[in-house]
């Protein structure tokens, strides 16, 4: 039997999951609603946060990710941070550590899935593919988030987080083979927002974390007290709320040139503005609302599933 005409083999899905720290925890809602909508990736590519829920996801072992990740405590988010100021607030190491004895102790090579995540030289401002070797490695300087985490030294590089470059690395994706291109873009729905903060508490500005903050800010000499609790009106912002938020743009702004000039079949744009840098310990609202976005674009999925043959 002759093989079938390139032109209509099964094309593969690539599942591109952006930066966007404590909302990527909608990663693993949208990674549920695709596979229930009967879509399951061929190809996983992730940047920062979208790197360690990939990573997972790649591994196989996403479902026990989910459960250790819905069982986040604000106290077992304060136990992770280690608190250093040279080069970073955090090293990241008590949880890299974490991770290689619970989940992903393995080669990429090795993982279920292709996976790549993208990390930024510090020392050439290049975009750097991470598709070999240690898949710790690779995440870790993923979400070297710049002024939070500390770098990491890598083959001879120093390495820092991939938004600064690739937000949403569509590229990456596309390079590994995949045809069908679906991303999951954190950052569309936050200029401007930041700063009006909802009336319930966060990790952000939460009294539970003010002694955290507190110890940061004298670390970097700054006078006064953290911003009292507040409702959605403009407040004096902390030290942590200036570096989110103008990550924030940048990745924000990034994101939109790069996917202009790079675009995805499809974008899934979960609306979560409101949750703080650190709220890591919100993931059950943030998987809804991942699966709430995978909602929405179904229809155009179901559209493409049947023209493209995925």
């Amino acid at each position: 039997m002759p093989p079938s005409h390139p032109l209509h083999r099964k094309q593969k899905i690539g599942l591109i999951l952006g930066s966007g720290s404590a909302r990527g925890w909608s990663h693993i809602g949208v990674i549920q609603a695709l596979e229930e909508a009967g879509i399951k990736p061929d190809i996983i590519c992730g940047t920062s946060i979208g790197a360690l829920v990939g990573a997972a996801y790649a591994a196989g072992e996403i479902e026990v990710f989910r459960k250790w990740v819905l069982g986040l405590s604000i106290s077992n988010v304060l136990s992770f941070m280690d608190i250093r100021l040279n080069g970073g607030v955090l090293k990241g190491e008590k949880l890299m550590n974490f991770f290689k004895s619970h989940f992903m102790d393995r080669n990429i090579e090795e993982l279920k899935l292709p996976f790549g995540s993208v990390a930024t030289s510090l020392t050439t401002g290049n975009e750097i593919w991470m598709r070999e070797g240690s898949t710790i490695d690779a995440v870790r300087a993923s979400i070297a988030l710049p002024g939070l985490f500390t770098p990491v030294i890598y083959d001879q590089d120093i390495l820092v987080d991939g938004g600064l470059v690739n937000p949403v690395p569509v590229s990456l994706a596309r390079a590994m083979g995949a045809d069908f291109l679906i991303a999951v873009d954190l950052n569309s729905d936050l200029i401007g927002r930041h700063f009006y903060t909802p009336p319930e508490p966060t990790f952000s500005f939460g009294s539970n974390a003010a002694e955290w903050l507190r110890r940061i800010q004298q670390n970097f000499g700054i006078p006064g007290n953290l911003p009292e609790e507040t409702t959605a009106q403009m407040k004096n912002p902390s030290l942590l709320d200036v570096i989110a938020s103008s990550l924030n743009i940048m990745q924000a702004q990034i994101t939109r040139s790069r996917m202009a000039g790079e675009p995805p079949h499809i974008i899934i744009a979960p609306q979560l503005a409101h949750l703080g840098l650190l709220d890591f310990h919100r993931a059950a609202e943030a998987i809804e609302e991942g699966r709430r976005a995978v909602e929405i674009c179904l229809p155009a999925l179901d559209k493409l599933k049947k023209k493209n043959r995925i």
